[in-house]
């Protein structure tokens, strides 16, 4: 992938679905949730910053997952791994859910589960054919899927200009509560708006002079994601009153039905909708991959990870297109028992450990006299960045609720018992294959997860 895809793979998975109703799901705190995503995209960027000087030290498929046992050992980088994995393939199940609301827009008619569970597993199976492909084909469809998506909201941020009115923003602060109140609980609903910017860096090894293009990628695909999102909720909040817009399930097909009139609104965003799901689908199938081929590199995940075929991990997509779809059939037939909803609440703090985890990476690449590639005068700039993207992931994290981090936890520490089993068999091969010294060697370098919780220094000779 060269500079070009691989910004639009960013910008691809950061922009999903959810930005059809986020002028809505933030209109009823006022204005002063604008501020809040301005806030929240200058922590966005300092991230994409950070995994761009992390790339340039390690340019590796993997991103988090490296630069986590790259600093921390075996044990942090398998959390970062499963945790990442974790998300990927449960956020698609979600998202392929999602695109049958939008398709129903389009197609209006008699709605029927079967029709409805074909519509989102084939949301997810065309996606998981294009990653077979390889990451070529997985380049193009997300450029020409970002580029379709990008150019309606783009449009309708550019063109609300001409049909802003202020008296329909309503108050900067709507509701009770202090303004520093009404700021955090906009950013909470926000928080998991930038989710993705790390993929570039998750598959540098795919990318084209990673050293150089992974930051870039990075850096562009996060403030082109925040050009769309900032503008179009502006441009939505000026066009559509706010009493309409506080209870809109269509907050963007009422903004280009109050500019032009009529009610062709909402087959145009709802076929934009459709695009950028799948085009989403498309990036994080390749995302679910990666991470697991890093860790079963180093014998950290089963050796099945490692099939690899034109720059695709074709047994991970495998893998988490059949786990997406497992949970997709659940969500439709056991039904709204709680699991589905469960499980998308996993993914929430899912999504953050391996971003805590690279920050703190990055941090202790810089403090511990590990500073290569780091010029003396961009020691203080990369560790304010590094702190701040720290301090963003951990706001992430708070944000994600109570109930979000007791079930991440909990699944978590579930895979503590995947990693026992692959470090015994990784010494189990070792004793086979030289002899029990060597066995004795390979346990010493599968830490406990007491000991790996302590910073090492180790890698992958380690």
């Amino acid at each position: 992938m060269n500079l070009i895809t691989a910004t639009a793979l960013v910008m691809g998975n950061i922009i999903g679905g959810g930005i059809f109703l986020l002028p809505a799901s933030v209109a009823p705190f006022g204005t002063i949730s604008l501020v809040a995503f301005g806030v929240l995209t200058l922590g966005a960027i300092s991230l994409a910053l950070v995994f761009g000087r992390l790339a340039q030290r390690h340019p590796d498929t993997g991103g988090p997952y490296v630069y986590a046992r790259e600093a921390f050992g075996d044990f942090a980088g398998f959390l970062s791994a499963w945790s990442y994995w974790t998300m990927t393939w449960v956020s698609n199940a979600a998202l392929a859910v999602a695109a049958v609301g939008y398709v129903h827009v389009l197609f209006p008619g008699h709605e029927s589960k079967g029709v409805d569970l074909a519509v989102a597993l084939g949301a997810l199976w065309l996606p998981a054919l294009a990653n077979f492909a390889g990451t070529r084909y997985v380049g193009a469809v997300q450029l020409v899927s970002t580029v379709l998506k990008f150019v309606p909201l783009l449009f309708i941020a550019i063109v609300g200009i001409f049909f802003f009115d202020p008296h329909k923003l309503g108050s900067f602060h709507e509701g009770g509560g202090s303004t520093l109140g009404g700021l955090s609980a906009a950013a909470a609903i926000l928080l998991y708006s930038y989710v993705g910017v790390e993929s570039a860096a998750m598959s540098a090894g795919e990318v084209r002079d990673p050293e150089r293009n992974v930051g870039r990628a990075t850096v562009l695909g996060t403030i082109g994601a925040a050009v769309v999102y900032l503008l179009g909720t502006l441009a939505v909040f000026g066009t559509v009153s706010h009493d309409k817009l506080v209870t809109s399930k269509a907050p963007f097909s009422d903004a280009v039905d109050a500019m032009f009139g009529g009610h062709w609104g909402g087959t145009v965003i709802a076929a934009a909708a459709v695009i950028s799901i799948v085009g989403a689908l498309n990036g994080w199938t390749l995302m679910s991959a990666q991470s697991p081929y890093a860790a079963a590199k180093d014998g950290l995940f089963p050796a099945a990870f490692l099939k690899k075929r034109r720059g695709v991990p074709t047994f991970g997509v495998l893998a988490a297109a059949v786990l997406a779809s497992a949970l997709t059939v659940i969500n439709y037939f056991v039904g709204t028992g709680g699991v589905f909803e469960i499980l998308v609440l996993i993914t929430t703090f899912s999504a953050t450990v391996p971003y805590l985890l690279a920050a703190g990476a990055q941090i202790y690449f810089l403090v511990s006299g590990r500073r290569d590639k780091v010029r003396p005068g961009r020691f203080a700039r990369d560790l304010t960045l590094a702190l701040i993207a720290f301090g963003f992931t951990f706001w992430l994290v708070a944000g994600a609720g109570y109930a979000a981090i007791y079930q991440g936890v909990l699944f978590l520490f579930a895979g503590i018992l995947v990693y026992a089993l692959m470090a015994a068999r990784r010494a189990d091969r070792a004793e086979r294959r030289d002899g029990p010294e060597h066995a004795e060697e390979a346990r010493e370098a599968a830490p406990s997860p007491v000991a790996a919780a302590a910073p090492s220094g180790g890698g992958p000779a380690a």
